[in-house]
């Protein structure tokens, strides 16, 4: 497997672990519509997170969150509305980006809760 498909998934790891500290319950994991895939589905009280984690080995590029592009943004807005009608929720749905950093063997998290779009 390439290096940078290992990071991804030791950072989708990371996302999960830390959502479940944070008192969120996982609900999907690489939910899939489309041509869009939602890395996290979690819940916390009547809210609904459509998680993106973005892990990278650098900040040299630019910050992780910075890569998230329109039409993905739109990708995973479509995804995110037919989970919730196929599964017939009534909660809010908020859009968070999980951003890792690899810093020497540990990794800086950073969760940025209800950042793009709101429906």
């Amino acid at each position: 497997m390439a290096q940078h498909n290992e990071l991804g998934k030791k950072g989708e790891q990371l996302a999960v672990d830390f959502l479940l500290k944070k008192g969120y319950k996982i609900l999907e994991r690489n939910y899939t519509f489309q041509k869009a895939e939602v890395d996290i589905i979690a819940k916390i009280k009547d809210t609904l997170a459509i998680v993106e984690v973005k892990t990278r080995s650098t900040i040299e590029f630019g910050n992780p969150q910075d890569f998230l592009k329109p039409k993905q943004i739109q990708r995973l807005v479509n995804a995110a509305d037919e989970f919730v009608t196929v599964n017939k929720l009534d909660v809010e749905v908020r859009f968070d980006i999980i951003a890792i950093v690899k810093e020497g063997k540990q990794f800086k998290i950073e969760h940025l809760e209800d950042a793009f779009y709101h429906f």
